[in-house]
Protein backbone atom coordinates (compact mmCIF):
# COMPACT_ATOMS: atom_id res chain seq x y z
CA UNK A 1 0.00 0.00 0.00
CA UNK A 2 1.83 2.96 -1.13
CA UNK A 3 0.19 6.25 1.39
CA UNK A 4 -0.51 9.35 -1.31
CA UNK A 5 -1.65 11.68 1.19
CA UNK A 6 -3.22 11.80 4.86
CA UNK A 7 -4.58 13.92 7.20
CA UNK A 8 -6.63 14.17 10.36
CA UNK A 9 -10.39 15.81 10.25
CA UNK A 10 -11.12 16.27 14.06
CA UNK A 11 -14.25 15.63 15.48
CA UNK A 12 -17.41 17.67 14.45
CA UNK A 13 -15.39 19.19 10.88
CA UNK A 14 -15.02 18.52 7.48
CA UNK A 15 -12.54 18.22 4.68
CA UNK A 16 -11.91 17.32 0.99
CA UNK A 17 -10.01 15.00 -1.08
CA UNK A 18 -9.37 14.52 -4.49
CA UNK A 19 -8.87 11.20 -6.04
CA UNK A 20 -7.90 9.96 -9.55
CA UNK A 21 -9.52 6.76 -11.04
CA UNK A 22 -7.66 3.66 -9.61
CA UNK A 23 -7.05 5.57 -6.45
CA UNK A 24 -8.63 4.21 -2.90
CA UNK A 25 -9.92 7.04 -0.33
CA UNK A 26 -9.18 4.93 3.30
CA UNK A 27 -11.15 6.36 5.83
CA UNK A 28 -9.85 4.81 9.65
CA UNK A 29 -12.08 5.12 12.38
CA UNK A 30 -9.02 6.87 14.96
CA UNK A 31 -11.42 6.16 18.79
CA UNK A 32 -14.32 4.29 17.50
CA UNK A 33 -18.05 4.93 17.40
CA UNK A 34 -17.49 8.24 14.86
CA UNK A 35 -19.94 8.20 12.02
CA UNK A 36 -18.41 9.86 8.62
CA UNK A 37 -20.82 11.29 5.85
CA UNK A 38 -19.34 10.78 2.60
CA UNK A 39 -19.87 12.56 -0.89
CA UNK A 40 -18.57 12.50 -3.58
CA UNK A 41 -18.63 14.52 -6.82
CA UNK A 42 -17.24 13.67 -10.79
CA UNK A 43 -14.19 16.09 -11.37
CA UNK A 44 -15.33 17.38 -14.54
CA UNK A 45 -19.04 17.33 -13.68
CA UNK A 46 -20.16 18.03 -10.04
CA UNK A 47 -23.77 17.29 -11.18
CA UNK A 48 -22.80 14.00 -10.95
CA UNK A 49 -22.34 12.70 -7.29
CA UNK A 50 -22.62 9.72 -5.61
CA UNK A 51 -26.20 9.01 -4.73
CA UNK A 52 -27.38 6.90 -2.19
CA UNK A 53 -30.72 6.18 -3.86
CA UNK A 54 -29.43 4.96 -7.14
CA UNK A 55 -27.03 2.91 -4.99
CA UNK A 56 -29.92 0.81 -3.29
CA UNK A 57 -31.91 0.69 -6.68
CA UNK A 58 -28.70 -0.93 -8.67
CA UNK A 59 -27.59 -3.53 -5.57
CA UNK A 60 -31.01 -3.76 -4.33
CA UNK A 61 -29.79 -3.51 -1.06
CA UNK A 62 -29.85 -0.97 1.40
CA UNK A 63 -26.35 -1.40 2.66
CA UNK A 64 -23.07 -1.95 0.52
CA UNK A 65 -20.35 -4.39 1.61
CA UNK A 66 -16.71 -4.99 0.50
CA UNK A 67 -16.82 -6.01 -3.30
CA UNK A 68 -20.27 -3.55 -3.85
CA UNK A 69 -19.95 -0.87 -5.92
CA UNK A 70 -21.34 3.34 -4.85
CA UNK A 71 -23.24 4.41 -8.19
CA UNK A 72 -23.45 8.12 -9.01
CA UNK A 73 -26.67 9.63 -10.13
CA UNK A 74 -26.36 8.55 -13.74
CA UNK A 75 -26.22 5.00 -12.63
CA UNK A 76 -22.45 4.52 -13.08
CA UNK A 77 -20.11 3.40 -10.67
CA UNK A 78 -18.17 5.72 -8.41
CA UNK A 79 -16.44 3.49 -6.22
CA UNK A 80 -16.04 -0.34 -5.35
CA UNK A 81 -15.69 -1.05 -1.70
CA UNK A 82 -12.07 -2.85 -1.50
CA UNK A 83 -11.62 -3.47 2.48
CA UNK A 84 -13.60 -2.92 5.54
CA UNK A 85 -12.56 -4.20 8.33
CA UNK A 86 -15.39 -2.68 10.78
CA UNK A 87 -18.61 -5.06 11.16
CA UNK A 88 -20.02 -3.15 7.89
CA UNK A 89 -22.61 -1.32 9.80
CA UNK A 90 -23.26 1.25 7.44
CA UNK A 91 -26.22 4.05 6.38
CA UNK A 92 -27.98 4.38 2.89
CA UNK A 93 -31.17 6.07 4.51
CA UNK A 94 -30.54 8.98 6.43
CA UNK A 95 -29.86 12.87 5.09
CA UNK A 96 -27.33 15.17 6.35
CA UNK A 97 -27.77 16.52 9.68
CA UNK A 98 -27.79 20.44 9.28
CA UNK A 99 -28.89 23.39 12.12
CA UNK A 100 -32.66 22.77 11.40
CA UNK A 101 -32.15 19.05 12.77
CA UNK A 102 -30.58 20.26 16.13
CA UNK A 103 -33.42 22.98 16.38
CA UNK A 104 -36.01 20.13 16.42
CA UNK A 105 -34.04 18.12 18.85
CA UNK A 106 -33.75 21.36 21.23
CA UNK A 107 -30.61 22.90 20.53
CA UNK A 108 -30.60 26.95 21.03
CA UNK A 109 -28.18 28.69 18.26
CA UNK A 110 -25.90 27.67 15.74
CA UNK A 111 -24.58 23.94 15.88
CA UNK A 112 -22.27 22.75 13.55
CA UNK A 113 -23.85 20.33 11.43
CA UNK A 114 -22.56 18.17 8.20
CA UNK A 115 -24.72 20.39 5.78
CA UNK A 116 -22.75 22.94 6.45
CA UNK A 117 -19.85 21.34 6.58
CA UNK A 118 -20.16 20.35 2.81
CA UNK A 119 -20.99 23.66 2.66
CA UNK A 120 -17.72 24.97 3.40
CA UNK A 121 -15.62 22.10 1.89
CA UNK A 122 -17.03 22.49 -1.26
CA UNK A 123 -16.16 26.30 -1.32
CA UNK A 124 -12.62 25.24 0.19
CA UNK A 125 -12.01 23.40 -3.50
CA UNK A 126 -13.44 26.32 -5.55
CA UNK A 127 -16.29 23.49 -6.81
CA UNK A 128 -20.17 24.70 -6.84
CA UNK A 129 -22.51 22.91 -5.16
CA UNK A 130 -25.31 21.69 -7.24
CA UNK A 131 -27.72 20.64 -4.08
CA UNK A 132 -26.95 18.66 -1.36
CA UNK A 133 -27.37 15.08 -1.54
CA UNK A 134 -28.12 11.91 0.45
CA UNK A 135 -24.71 11.25 2.63
CA UNK A 136 -23.43 7.56 2.28
CA UNK A 137 -23.13 7.55 6.40
CA UNK A 138 -19.88 5.49 6.77
CA UNK A 139 -19.85 3.69 10.38
CA UNK A 140 -23.36 4.41 11.15
CA UNK A 141 -26.06 2.17 12.84
CA UNK A 142 -29.95 2.75 12.02
CA UNK A 143 -32.02 0.19 12.80
CA UNK A 144 -35.03 -0.89 10.83
CA UNK A 145 -37.87 -1.86 12.91
CA UNK A 146 -40.89 -4.14 13.17
CA UNK A 147 -42.82 -1.40 11.69
CA UNK A 148 -40.54 0.22 9.77
CA UNK A 149 -39.61 2.81 11.81
CA UNK A 150 -36.00 4.12 12.09
CA UNK A 151 -33.74 4.28 15.48
CA UNK A 152 -30.48 5.43 15.69
CA UNK A 153 -28.10 3.24 17.23
CA UNK A 154 -25.01 3.38 18.98
CA UNK A 155 -22.39 2.57 16.04
CA UNK A 156 -20.25 -0.55 16.43
CA UNK A 157 -17.37 0.31 14.65
CA UNK A 158 -14.34 0.11 17.23
CA UNK A 159 -10.70 1.70 17.41
CA UNK A 160 -8.73 1.42 14.53
CA UNK A 161 -11.14 -0.24 12.24
CA UNK A 162 -11.89 0.98 8.21
CA UNK A 163 -13.32 1.13 5.17
CA UNK A 164 -11.53 1.73 1.83
CA UNK A 165 -13.31 2.72 -1.68
CA UNK A 166 -11.80 2.47 -4.90
CA UNK A 167 -12.33 5.43 -6.89
CA UNK A 168 -13.84 3.96 -10.35
CA UNK A 169 -13.93 8.09 -12.04
CA UNK A 170 -11.95 10.81 -11.25
CA UNK A 171 -14.05 12.45 -8.50
CA UNK A 172 -14.01 14.91 -5.11
CA UNK A 173 -14.75 14.09 -1.90
CA UNK A 174 -16.01 15.33 0.94
CA UNK A 175 -16.11 13.44 4.19
CA UNK A 176 -17.67 15.05 7.75
CA UNK A 177 -16.63 13.62 10.84
CA UNK A 178 -20.21 13.86 12.38
CA UNK A 179 -21.14 16.88 15.01
CA UNK A 180 -23.75 14.52 16.61
CA UNK A 181 -23.57 15.13 20.40
CA UNK A 182 -26.94 14.80 21.07
CA UNK A 183 -28.24 11.62 19.80
CA UNK A 184 -26.46 8.33 19.72
CA UNK A 185 -24.82 8.84 16.22
CA UNK A 186 -21.41 8.44 17.29
CA UNK A 187 -22.13 6.12 20.46
CA UNK A 188 -22.74 6.76 24.13
CA UNK A 189 -20.27 9.29 24.97
CA UNK A 190 -21.98 11.51 22.30
CA UNK A 191 -18.52 12.92 21.81
CA UNK A 192 -16.96 13.55 18.37
CA UNK A 193 -13.84 12.76 17.56
CA UNK A 194 -11.04 12.54 14.80
CA UNK A 195 -10.70 10.59 11.91
CA UNK A 196 -7.96 9.70 9.33
CA UNK A 197 -8.42 9.94 5.66
CA UNK A 198 -5.67 8.60 3.08
CA UNK A 199 -5.64 8.30 -0.25
CA UNK A 200 -3.68 5.42 -1.66
CA UNK A 201 -2.48 3.90 -4.83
Amino acid sequence: MNVLEEFIIEGGHGGHISLTAGESLRIVNTEGSQVVDVWAFEQSNPAEFLSTEHTRSCLQKLVPSQGDKIYTNLRRPMFSIVEDTSPGIHDMLLSACDDQRYALLGHVGYHRNCADNLRDAMMRAGVPLPEIPSPFNVFENVSIGENGELSIEAPVVKAGQLIAMKAELDVLAVLSACPMDIAMTNGPDRRCKPILVQRIK
